[in-house]
């Protein structure tokens, strides 16, 4: 039953009412919505960006890079761009701040950036007022904390309403190198404005160093940014190299001794030292010249110089020999006065000049490093099949690819001789091919490869694959190992490998190697010397260059290391074993006498207080050093050495003990005091602010070129005295 109070005819009048007004709603908000979408669409944008930012990346910290026994080499430290928002500053009404202050803070930037005078910076900043630019960059390179901390204390900017200061800021993380230049080839580096790795271990291990980015979105909140994470940033885990920094500086500074010697000016120097047992890369040097005279690290020549080797690969030769059979020790062959005809050229040793070495055992031709004894043993047995004597040398593992961790490696290239298709003709090889090929020339062999032979012969036989990397880490846990790897067990019989051996240990101790000798201990190698092939100029064009090698191993009666040294140079004189035989003779004394683990109190007498020399610099380190020799010193600060931060003074010698004294040091802007100071530390601290360093002399520093205090500028080089 209805109701007799409800009118049935006036509801068609209310419903028409009511959607009729619905409909005026819903017109008057789509036309305002139209209307922001087009007249206001600018507007709305601006006020959307300003108070919110979605999808933001977060770069993580990337990893860093250690030395075999922990030592930070390069990590990453925060560097800032810094900008200003000119617009807010408008609308805030601080524009008139910033005019009145303006003298102020030109002034202070000024005094933080030299190199732009107050005129200039007063020029610049206005300029970015003028445009109302929202993103005005202050400096226009990145700078560390501490110049972006005196930056923020500036009249204006440092005001904590960035609203109203206008000052905002982009943080990177920038790669450091806490060791300069030390291994800068082989460690790798950075282009830094793309924060990509370019070359090195930086590239080959990026997806473990980079770590993951994060995504987070700003809402702007009661005049503030509140940054929102979505997902957060996975930083970088460390990698662990192989690279001992003592040695790696100790073969850098012998090589580049050498180099600049007045009867040398290499051009290009390598060195590198291989741990026997394990094969890792306990130093890699890649020196070049360059156009101002200096040497520096440009590129790999270690893992891709592929030259022909010379005379250190005529041990190669000779164990093919020894291991197929077709000779043994007694040999003997004959050199006659230096020079032998060979298929129509001539074959020449060193000495021709001087009437040659005649007849020669077999021995004998490594040990005086003859080409012709050499050559004529391993074409008289393999001048019909010199297919079996390229399959002897590839058994001995010279052409393996080793699989470097390093962008540009190559194995070795040998060429197997091969016929035409009547098999009767060889198509790629002479009758010269065989004889040159035996002692090291029309064949193709990295430094690395070479170095790995001779490791091996020092292993027992054992061929180690070079290992650069030994394990990933982060937060202290293990993540990834690499533990070495065996690529042969053994390249060759034994009866060859200890005849060999000798021989090696006779180069030095009777032959030619008698430079890279020791009188401490037993060494054992081959020199090598070859024209290098001017392309199509061959080996007689103007101007010969030359490698100089000198391959091996120490101590010999129970090898630890191999090391090989190569060094590129034009014009004579020219020698393997003169050149680059001092310089394995200095990296393998330093090495023997860093691993001497003598205690000091042996060599006291009576009651007499025995006190070493210690320098100045990284007093933290010499704190270590003298504990573990139990020496008596004193310091008034505390810290612990295996943090790896450095703390900075001076060694005073006292009678009975040594007081080490914390010193403070001037900022990363202002040149440092590094007189008293060893190489190491001196080269740190000076190039850790952008200065080129170049050391004359060796011992402690006595002179530095730029005086202590003296503002750094870029493309500043300082020269260290030392004695």
């Amino acid at each position: 039953m209805s109701s007799s109070k409800f009118d049935h005819k006036k509801t068609p009048v209310r419903y028409a009412l009511i959607v009729g007004i619905l409909l005026v709603i819903t017109f008057i908000m789509l036309g305002r919505a139209l209307y922001m979408m087009t007249v206001q669409r600018s507007f709305w944008l601006e006020v959307a960006d300003r108070v919110k930012r979605d999808s933001v990346t977060v770069k993580p910290v990337r990893g860093n890079i250690l030395s075999s026994d922990g030592q930070i080499m390069v990590s990453s430290l925060p560097e800032y761009m810094m900008y200003i928002d000119f617009k807010t500053m408008t609308v805030t009404k601080t524009d008139t701040l910033w005019e009145q202050k303006l003298d102020s803070i030109t002034t202070g930037l000024h005094a933080i950036f030299p190199a732009m005078s107050k005129e200039e910076f007063a020029a610049h900043l206005g300029k970015g007022l003028e445009r109302q630019s929202r993103h005005w960059p202050i400096w226009k390179r990145r700078v560390n904390y501490e110049v972006f901390s005196r930056v923020k204390r500036l009249p204006v900017l440092n005001l904590s309403n960035t609203n109203l200061s206008g000052f905002h800021y982009e943080e990177y993380n920038a790669r450091r190198r806490l060791y300069g230049s030390l291994a800068g080839r082989t460690i790798g580096d950075m282009y830094g404005a793309k924060d990509s790795a370019r070359c090195g271990l930086e590239l080959t291990f990026d997806s473990v160093l980079r770590g993951t980015n994060g995504i987070i979105h700003r809402r702007r909140v009661l005049g503030k940014f509140l940054s929102i994470t979505d997902t957060p940033p996975v930083d970088g885990a460390d990698i662990v190299t192989t690279i001992d920094v003592g040695m790696q500086d100790l073969a850098e500074r012998a090589l580049i001794k050498e180099l600049r010697e007045p009867d040398v000016h290499g051009d290009v120097g390598v060195a590198i030292v291989m741990e026997v047992s394990t094969g890792d890369i306990k130093a890699i040097v890649n020196m070049e010249k360059c156009g101002d005279g200096e040497y520096r690290e440009r590129k790999n020549h270690a893992v891709s110089d592929l030259l022909e080797p010379g005379s250190v690969f005529k041990t190669a030769s000779i164990m093919v020999a020894l291991d197929d059979g077709v000779v043994d020790t007694t040999a003997t062959v004959e050199t006659a006065g230096g020079v032998w005809p060979m298929y129509g050229s001539l074959m020449r040793d060193h000495n021709w000049r001087n009437g040659g070495y005649g007849l020669l055992t077999l021995p004998q031709t490594l040990m005086v490093s003859s080409n012709i004894g050499v050559s004529r043993i391993i074409d008289d047995h393999y001048r019909n099949n010199p297919a079996k004597f390229v399959e002897g040398i590839r058994r001995l593992g010279l052409t393996d690819d080793l699989h470097i961790p390093l962008v540009g490696s190559s194995p070795a290239i040998v060429r197997m001789p091969k016929r035409d298709s009547r098999g009767k003709q060889y198509v790629n090889w002479s009758a010269t091919t065989l004889p040159w090929m035996s002692i090291g020339y029309e064949t193709q062999v990295p430094p690395i490869s070479t170095l790995t032979f001779y490791n091996a012969i020092a292993n027992g036989g054992k061929m180690m694959q070079p290992r650069f990397v030994k394990e990933v880490v982060k937060d202290g846990k293990v993540l990834q190992t690499f533990p070495p790897v065996v690529l042969r067990p053994r390249i060759c019989k034994a009866k060859t490998l200890g005849e060999i051996q000798t021989i090696l240990e006779h180069v030095v101790s009777q032959g030619l190697g008698k430079r890279a000798g020791s009188p401490s201990f037993k060494v054992a190698g081959k020199t090598g010397t070859a024209q290098i092939s001017q392309g199509r100029g061959g080996y007689k064009a103007s101007g010969v260059r030359y490698l100089l090698s000198f391959a091996g191993y120490f101590p010999a009666d129970a090898p630890r290391y191999s090391c090989i040294v190569c060094i590129q140079k034009s014009g004579l004189p020219a020698s393997g074993g003169g050149m680059s035989g001092r310089v394995f003779h200095e990296i393998s004394e330093g090495i023997m006498a860093q691993s001497l683990k003598l205690d000091v109190r042996d060599a006291r007498e009576g009651g007499e207080q025995l006190l070493p020399d210690v320098k100045d610099g990284n007093i933290l380190a010499a704190d270590y050093v003298l504990s573990r020799l139990g020496v008596k010193r004193r310091a008034d600060w505390s810290g612990s050495y295996m943090d790896g931060n450095p703390i900075w003074g001076r060694a005073v010698m006292d009678k009975s003990d040594i007081r080490l004294e914390r010193e403070r040091q001037y900022g990363r802007s202002r040149m440092p005091d590094v007189t008293g100071m060893g190489a190491r530390d001196a080269v740190y601290l000076v190039e850790s602010r952008g200065v080129r360093t170049r050391i004359v002399g060796c011992g402690k520093v006595t002179r530095q070129s730029i005086a202590p205090g003296t503002a750094v500028k870029k493309g500043m080089t300082c020269v260290l005295t030392m004695q």
